[in-house]
C-alpha cells in the first residue's frame, strides 16, 4: 500500500514507518513544514521515499495520513484530490484540545468521510468529534533496549521547545523540582532554557537537539526520567524512557495515569510529592534500578511496535 503523510511528529513517525507500506513523504526545497522529507535524527527504513512537493500528482497513494488541517490543504493543493472523498484518508490526533476545552470540536467533526485516530483514549474522550468516526491507535514506540545504567545521580527530562511551550509542558515546575534533583533536558528548542527559569547550569543542563539514538545513551545514564507535562497528548519520550529501563516520575495529567502503572513510577499532582521522589531515588540507585526494570516490562507490555502497527494496518485496510 503506499501511504502519503507528512513529516510532523518524528517519534511517532519513525514508528509508523516500520510498517510493510511504501511510505511517501513530501519534501519542499526548503524543507520546511509543508515539506520536511525525511528525518535527519532518526534512522527511517528504506521503504520512506521523499516525493518533491510539486509533483505529488504523479504518485498515486492508495490512502492519505492527515494530522492537521493544513495537511487537507496541501493535499487538495498539490494531489489535487480531496481527502475522504477522491481519496481515502484517516486523519491521526496527536493532540489534546486547545482553548475551552469544554467546547473542543474538532475541525473534522462534520465529517463522517474521515476518521479520526486518536493516540490516548484521555484524546477520545475530551474530543468533540461530532459525525467523524472515532477510533482509538494508541502509541507503539521502535524499542531502544535495556541501556539504563543510572550512574549520574540527576534526572533525564526530554521535551521540544520547553520556553515557546511554557506551562503546557511544565516547563515552570522544574525551578521547583530542579531543588530535588539536577536536571538534564534533551529536545528541540532547549538553548536558554536555564537563563530562562533562572537556574545555573548545574541546576539545569541544556542538550538542544541531539539525534535519537545519541539523546537515548545520555537518558539511560541519569538516574530517573521526570515527565512535567500539563496538557501533552502523551510524550513519546515518557515511553521510550520507560523502555531503557528507567524510573519515571510523572505529573499525573492526561494519559500519563494509564502509561505508567504502579510500581514503574511516581505519579502525582503534588509537587511535593515528586520532588520526595526525585530526592529518594537520587540516593537510592537499587530502587531506582528495580523501579525501572518494571516500567521496562511496562511499555513493552501496552507500547510494544509490532502490536501499533498490526492495529494501523487494520484500520488503513478499513479506510482503503
Amino acid at each position: 500500500m503506499r501511504v502519503l503523510l507528512w513529516h510532523v511528529h518524528g517519534s511517532w513517525t519513525t514508528a509508523f514507518v516500520h510498517g510493510t507500506h511504501d511510505y511517501l513523504l513530501p519534501v519542499s526545497p526548503s524543507r520546511d513544514t509543508d515539506g520536511l522529507g525525511r528525518a535527519r535524527t532518526w534512522n527511517w527504513p528504506p521503504n520512506v521515499r521523499e516525493v518533491p512537493l510539486d509533483r505529488l500528482a504523479e504518485c498515486e497513494p492508495d490512502v492519505v495520513v492527515l494530522q492537521r488541517s493544513r495537511d487537507l490543504e496541501l493535499t487538495r493543493t498539490h494531489l489535487r484530490r480531496e481527502p475522504g472523498r477522491e481519496v481515502p484518508a484517516v486523519w491521526v490526533e496527536h493532540n489534546t484540545p486547545r482553548g475551552d476545552v469544554g467546547a473542543a470540536r474538532h475541525p473534522l467533526a462534520d465529517r463522517a468521510d474521515i476518521p479520526i485516530a486518536h493516540v490516548t483514549f484521555f484524546n477520545q474522550v475530551f474530543w468533540d468529534t461530532g459525525r467523524a468516526p472515532s477510533v482509538v491507535v494508541e502509541h507503539g514506540i521502535v524499542d531502544p533496549g535495556l541501556r539504563y545504567t543510572g550512574e549520574l545521580a540527576r534526572a533525564a527530562v526530554a521535551v521540544n521547545e520547553p520556553v515557546r511551550r511554557g506551562r503546557i509542558t511544565g516547563t515552570d515546575l522544574l525551578v521547583h523540582l530542579s531543588a530535588s534533583a539536577p536536571l538534564d533536558v534533551f529536545g528541540m528548542g532547549v538553548a536558554g532554557l536555564a537563563a530562562t527559569l533562572g537556574l545555573s547550569g548545574e541546576r539545569l543542563a541544556e542538550y538542544d537537539d541531539p539525534p535519537q539514538s545519541r539523546m537515548h545513551h545520555l537518558m539511560a545514564l541519569r538516574r530517573a526520567y521526570l515527565h512535567p507535562m500539563r496538557w501533552t497528548s502523551l510524550g513519546l519520550s515518557l515511553l521510550e524512557a520507560m523502555q531503557l529501563g528507567m524510573p519515571a516520575v510523572v505529573l499525573a495529567t492526561t494519559e500519563a495515569i494509564e502509561a505508567v502503572p504502579a510500581g514503574a513510577g511516581v505519579v502525582s499532582t503534588r509537587l511535593e510529592v515528586l520532588a520526595a521522589a526525585l530526592r529518594e531515588l537520587m540516593h537510592e540507585p537499587e530502587r531506582a534500578r528495580e523501579m525501572g526494570l518494571l516500567a521496562r516490562r511496562a511499555a513493552l507490555d501496552r507500547y510494544a511496535l509490532p502490536r501499533f502497527l498490526d492495529d494501523w494496518d487494520r484500520l488503513l485496510k478499513e479506510v482503503t
